[in-house]
């Protein structure tokens, strides 16, 4: 299940409530492209913004609304207490997996960590995707480490960081991290930028930012690595790179798809939760811009 392009969009929100219509289309807009999985509240759903009566809401919405698509739900929270409660949450609204990342205040420790995810896993009936995200957690994870957790019960992937751009570094680094794994745990990535290296180098599975908002794009992206066309799948990403720059310039991805959205009119503006901002000015344009570029307004 956790292979291929996993979609994860946006949770907008209108006058600072869950906008459910708008959060609903976006669902249902993935399941009509095809997308392998769904998955809500990480980082692009703004989870660490939102209560656990909305993350709760979110979850319930998003698997009503997928179909026979698998919904993959985030769990991420500061204290063990709260993960293993919103992941009884996850599993009551019928989730296929959970997505977990050490997410923290104090800076956490290695024996932390594995102590996170082994009270998770062992409670858990579902599969489980750890979440390796150091531009917000601000944790890194050793290969070592990654191979202990993913020996827990129930972890069925990890959703790497970007790789080396050159494709030799790109394959190495995920040989490296495969030879410490078990192999029923599946390797993914998470920086849309890399998502065709990284396929090509041979992670199985996307986890995808823009897969949330534009899935034929990101679907044409995955299915040709997945069937071998590394040069196709690198064209489709190369041609991309506005959108890219904009991510690199706005530190990170969340902001410009959120804009994206407002100016694609399926979410409202403002759809981000306060104090987070879309785009506005000459930088709104600028996207607007290489949305008309792209073909993807």
């Amino acid at each position: 299940m956790l292979t291929g392009l996993s979609a994860f969009p946006l949770t907008p929100l209108n006058k600072d409530a869950i906008d459910e219509a708008a959060f609903v289309h976006l669902v249902e807009r993935l399941v009509a492209a095809g997308v392998d999985s769904i998955g809500v509240l990480g980082s692009t759903g703004s989870y660490a913004y939102l209560g656990h009566a909305e993350r709760a809401r979110i979850a319930r919405l998003a698997v009503q609304s997928a179909g026979n698509v698998p919904v993959i739900v985030g769990i991420s929270a500061l204290r063990t207490r709260d993960v293993l409660a919103l992941a009884e949450d996850a599993e009551a609204t019928g989730a296929s997996a959970v997505l977990l990342a050490p997410m923290s205040y104090q800076p956490l420790t290695d024996a932390e960590v594995f102590g996170l995810y082994q009270a998770v896993t062992t409670r858990l009936s579902v599969p489980l995707c750890v979440y390796d995200n150091p531009g917000t957690t601000h944790f890194t994870f050793s290969d070592e480490l990654h191979g202990r957790i993913a020996a827990l019960p129930n972890v069925a992937s990890i959703k790497i960081p970007g790789v080396p751009a050159e494709p030799a570094a790109a394959r190495e680094r995920v040989e490296r991290l495969r030879a410490l794994v078990p192999p029923e745990v599946t390797i993914g990535v998470s920086g849309d930028a890399f998502a065709a290296t990284v396929l090509n180098a041979g992670c199985e599975a996307w986890y995808s930012v823009i897969g949330g908002l534009f899935p034929e794009t990101a679907l044409a992206i995955t299915r040709a690595a997945r069937a071998g066309d590394a040069e196709e799948a690198q064209r489709l990403s190369t041609r991309l790179e506005p959108l890219w720059a904009l991510f690199r310039r706005h530190g990170g991805s969340l902001r410009v798809v959120a804009t994206a959205a407002e100016l694609l009119g399926l979410a409202e503006s403002p759809c981000l939760p306060l104090p987070l901002k879309t785009l506005e000015g000459e930088s709104r344009q600028a996207l607007a811009a290489v949305l008309e570029e792209l073909e993807l307004a």
